[in-house]
């Protein structure tokens, strides 16, 4: 991994970027689970980052050392945040795709084609009645 200080002013930019304050986080160290031996079942290693306002969390347990836990954390963390506010604005915009092609025009062409297929069935059905 990247030296800390790095690593902090990675983040600093990346939570301007994306207009988020470090007080809307929440971090919780946990004891982690699974390889690691005595030290992970003494420390407490593994870390839970939420976002409050968004309801996001990551729980990382990646590593025996808790400082590289939380950086894998806040990267993960950031990186879903921004992914999820991807999705936002793509659902937004074929929303706006599909209004607009719901509230277009049919061309000249298609207009006189469907009305053709119309004439078409039309005549087939006056040739079923009785009283022809």
């Amino acid at each position: 991994m990247k030296p800390s200080s790095d690593f902090h002013t990675q983040k600093a930019a990346r939570l301007a970027r994306l207009e988020l304050a470090v007080a809307d986080f929440e971090e919780k160290f946990t004891r982690s689970s699974g390889p690691g031996g005595q030290h992970v079942n003494k420390v407490s290693t593994a870390v839970t980052l939420r976002h409050v306002p968004s309801g996001v969390a990551v729980t990382v347990q990646d590593t025996r050392s808790q400082a590289m836990n939380r950086q894998l954390a806040w990267t993960r963390l950031l990186d879903a945040i921004e992914q999820q506010r991807r999705e936002e604005r793509a659902a937004r915009r074929a929303e706006f795709e599909k209004k607009r092609r719901q509230n277009s025009k049919r061309p000249r062409g298609v207009k006189e084609r469907i009305l053709e297929s119309k004439k078409r069935r039309s005549a087939v059905k006056k040739f079923r009645s009785k009283d022809w």
